[in-house]
């Protein structure tokens, strides 16, 4: 799974100007795991889909259904060997709660692909109640040197990926009761990001998808929800796209533009998949869950925090004393 969540900064290195762009990349990642709020049978019995399951945020997603009481899951993906990987750890861990993990290769830019693997789902499984779509492609390019093919391949995988496998799943998550489809979207189309208009139109297209959805198949007793993460911690991406720093280098920059102060971890993003999969999210559907640390909304404050009330007061006592503006009629 290649996700993308862009936070871009400027730096000199080397006398060279270095973008960093932070990046979920197609690599397990190391998560530190605290303690689930939630309580370990909360999804007792169910059986998911999870596209790029084999790693990354995903895979800490895949790993929280289970240890939340799937029954069930399949991870799919392109490239097997990751796929193959990522069950042997998985199944360890469902060995310990009468899961099952298993895998299944799909390209979801194919329709009959990712019909497969539903129906590979189905008769291993006997069912399917949660759709986890998290398999998209990003890469960083100037808009006026992007090939219309590099744009398309974006389109391909995040927006019609994610149509196909809802499409795939329809029939079957409308046979149970509260099924659940969660769509992993970004920030990075909240306002404009630099060198991302591929990654943006998809992602902005994936949210609206996730709207209109929930809207239509709300009747059918399945609910839509979008995740947008933020910068998460320990990607590898970061590193390939920041030489020159170290992952500390790389974790201050990026903290200084997160209000609540530190980056992300797999973590955080797999609680909010499984409150938006539990019936603590049973009333909620349409929405867009954003798990970025208030990042999308940074903005630099324009005087230092403890200069604030002294300014302040100086304004104030300037505005009083500034005489009104006189007109003179041209009549």
């Amino acid at each position: 799974m290649l996700w993308q969540c862009i936070m871009h900064r400027y730096s000199i290195s080397n006398n060279i100007l270095v973008v960093i762009i932070y990046v979920c990349t197609s690599m397990t990642m190391t998560t530190t795991y605290n303690t689930s709020p939630f309580h370990h049978s909360c999804l007792e019995g169910l059986i998911a889909i999870v596209t790029g399951g084999g790693s990354g945020i995903c895979y800490e997603i895949t790993r929280q259904l289970i240890l939340h009481g799937c029954s069930g899951v399949v991870i799919c993906g392109r490239r097997k060997h990751f796929l193959e990987k990522a069950c042997v750890s998985l199944n360890r861990l469902a060995a310990n709660n009468s899961s099952k993990a298993l895998y299944h290769v799909c390209d979801v830019r194919n329709a009959e692909s990712c019909r497969s693997v539903v129906e590979y789902t189905v008769q291993e499984f006997g069912r399917l109640n949660i759709l986890v779509n998290g398999a998209a492609g990003n890469f960083l390019s100037e808009a006026s040197h992007l090939k219309p093919k590099g744009f398309k391949t974006v389109m391909e995988i995040d927006t019609q990926g994610t149509f196909n496998m809802c499409h795939a799943a329809f029939p079957y998550l409308k046979m149970q009761d509260n099924s659940k489809i969660i769509n992993i979207s970004a920030t990075l189309q909240y306002g404009a990001t630099w060198y991302q208009v591929h990654a943006s139109a998809a992602k902005a297209a994936v949210d609206s998808m996730t709207r209109t959805l929930a809207l239509e198949w709300g009747t059918y007793g399945i609910r839509v929800n979008g995740i947008a993460p933020g910068p998460i911690a320990d990607t590898p991406g970061t590193t390939k796209l920041a030489p020159g720093f170290d992952k500390d280098d790389v974790s201050d920059m990026v903290q200084e533009g997160i209000p609540i102060g530190r980056m992300g971890e797999a973590w955080d993003i797999g609680m909010a998949a499984i409150y938006l999969c539990s019936v603590a999210g049973s009333f909620v559907t349409g929405d867009i869950l954003v798990v970025d640390g208030g990042q999308w909304l940074y903005k630099p404050p324009m005087v230092p925090r403890e200069m604030v009330s002294e300014l302040s007061k100086k304004v104030e006592k300037k505005s009083r004393e500034q005489q009104p503006l006189s007109f003179k009629s041209k009549l």
